[in-house]
């Protein structure tokens, strides 16, 4: 609260450009710790707009106007709200409260830690049970005989990576790290080889090799086959999601502009090295029966993202709500993601930053709409991860590795997002799955021409949002379902009304429910381009 220089401001005007075309409402402006909240003056709506500090990106200050001083608030869910305030000072003091509050310089001033973490004790600590990574492993029949589990780096005194890159420099040779692909080798019985997948592009893991890492030769290793992929570091991926970004701020833009601004992005070209590198992996398990190690520079950006592609084509089970909770907590979560540093939650490098769970979302959702009966989840389940994973509001997502959170003692102090997701299931059910047709189709093979990407705009393009939800093909089938329903209830009681008429009767009325049930999910549609 130190941090506010005015708590409370009157007759501000509020514009959401993320609904889409409105008049600007009036109302009061308060600052409270976490929120900045605005409620509108209309007495019978008193409509309130809550906006989580955490959630800033910027806060811009543009030249003062007749009416008043604007701010405009970017949020890292790609919102964006223009206020005008009719006092100078008054704007000056909540444009600069805002940039202290929006930039917390330690964990402890993040939402999710503020309050009392013995209200629902047991809730909290039940929370925290609810996605068990250790079941996964059982699911998949780990530990075996040829694989364990160890607690040999429990107290975290190693760094154990999945995996980074070599220290083979221009000469330089690991005999332990070809002892370990070999042994990697040997615990998959139907293959003499692996293959290692490096998920850079070849010239940046050659330029690695003069501070003494790189990649490896093959000359040392008798049992590889190296695969260079080409997704681009961090650095293009912000500059290129920075640029899509502006392309889904754009007001009426021409068919010019929108494809020049899409192409200049690059943004699509990046999905899809994602999605490739994914598919390879996938291929080369289901096809080939061969072992895959995965790494790029340090092992917790590219590698997260093409290992849980990979998991996302291979089993359907990651395609379920619960799976992909569990498939994020396994390869992002415990595999010690950056969380912290990727996703701006504290004050710091901004050259940290970059979407990196993003593109992931995105690949999910690019794959949802290819397949769009093999996902039990709808896409504002995948933006609900987004979201939560920028805001701080929950402790899922905090911290940059396992050892930083249980140091933080997270358990203790904030509640875990899964659970509160899964109580909101049926808002994010896609009612075109079909699991056994899921289960049936096994592994996903996309097509990966660049003709069947698009660009998400539920997720970028703020004023579509405001458009009617039949925009989506699983919306229709939703609302059919529930004109079915209607329907078949209002025949139901036409039939208690007048005993002894049937539907069969009716052919008009068979062949209408015959419809529905079609419409309503009984059969899954054909796939359209």
């Amino acid at each position: 609260m130190e941090h506010i220089r005015t708590p409370k401001v009157e007759n501000v005007r509020l514009l959401d450009r993320s609904s889409g075309p409105r008049k600007a409402s009036i109302g009061t402006l308060y600052l409270s710790a976490t929120h900045t909240i605005f409620v509108e003056n209309d007495p019978e709506t008193r409509k309130e707009t809550w906006v989580l500090h955490s959630m800033l990106s910027s806060v811009e200050r543009p030249p003062t106007i007749p009416t008043g001083s604007q701010l405009i608030l970017h949020c890292k869910d790609f919102r964006v709200f223009q206020i005008l305030i009719p006092q100078e000072r008054d704007c000056l003091d909540v444009h600069t409260s805002l940039l202290r509050l929006s930039r917390p310089e330690k964990y402890s001033e993040l939402y999710c830690l503020s309050f009392n973490p013995n209200v629902n004790k047991v809730e909290r600590e039940e929370s925290w049970n609810f996605v068990d990574v250790t079941a996964d492993f059982k699911r998949m029949g780990v530990p075996n005989n040829l694989w364990v589990a160890t607690a040999a780096n429990s107290e975290y005194r190693a760094a154990v990576c999945r995996c980074s890159q070599p220290l083979s420099g221009f000469s330089g040779r690991s005999q332990d790290d070809e002892m370990m692909l070999q042994v990697m080798m040997k615990a998959n019985p139907g293959s003499d080889y692996i293959y290692v997948v490096d998920t850079r592009p070849k010239l940046n893991a050659m330029a690695n090799r003069a501070a003494g890492k790189g990649y490896e030769n093959e000359d040392h290793y008798t049992n590889i086959k190296l695969q260079f992929i080409g997704i681009e570091n961090i650095h293009v991926m912000r500059s290129s999601q920075q640029k899509i970004i502006d392309v889904g701020e754009m007001r009426s833009p021409s068919m010019t502009d929108f494809l020049y601004g899409l192409e200049n992005s690059g943004w699509l070209k990046h999905i899809k090295a994602v999605l490739d590198a994914g598919l390879f992996i996938a291929k080369a398990v289901a096809d080939e029966g061969v072992s895959v190690l995965v790494h790029c520079s340090d092992g917790w950006d590219r590698t997260a993202q093409a290992c849980s592609v990979a998991s996302i084509l291979l089993d359907p089970y990651y395609r379920t709500i619960k799976g992909l909770m569990v498939l994020i907590e396994r390869d992002w979560v415990s595999f010690g993601h950056k969380f912290s540093h990727r996703y701006a939650h504290l004050d710091g490098d901004p050259k940290e930053v970059s979407p990196v769970i993003d593109q992931f979302l995105e690949c999910v959702w690019q794959l949802s709409e290819q397949f769009p009966c093999a996902f039990e989840f709808n896409e504002y389940f995948l933006i609900a991860i987004h979201t939560h994973i920028y805001s701080c509001q929950y402790g899922s997502f905090l911290g940059n590795s396992q050892k930083e959170r249980r140091d933080m003692r997270l358990h203790e102090r904030s509640h875990s997002l899964w659970p509160e997701l899964w109580k909101d299931r049926a808002e994010y059910t896609n009612p075109l799955y079909k699991d056994e047709l899921s289960q049936s189709q096994g592994v996903l093979r996309p097509n990966t021409t660049p003709y069947c990407f698009k660009m998400w705009k539920g997720l970028y393009n703020h004023v579509e949002k405001s458009m009617p939800p039949c925009q989506s093909p699983a919306h229709i089938q939703s609302a059919v379902k529930g004109e079915s329903q209607h329907l078949k209830e209002g025949l139901t009681n036409h039939q208690a009304v007048l005993p002894g008429r049937t539907a069969h009767h009716n052919p008009l009325s068979s062949k209408q429910d015959r419809e529905a049930d079609v419409m309503g999910g009984k059969e899954c549609p054909e796939q359209e381009d």
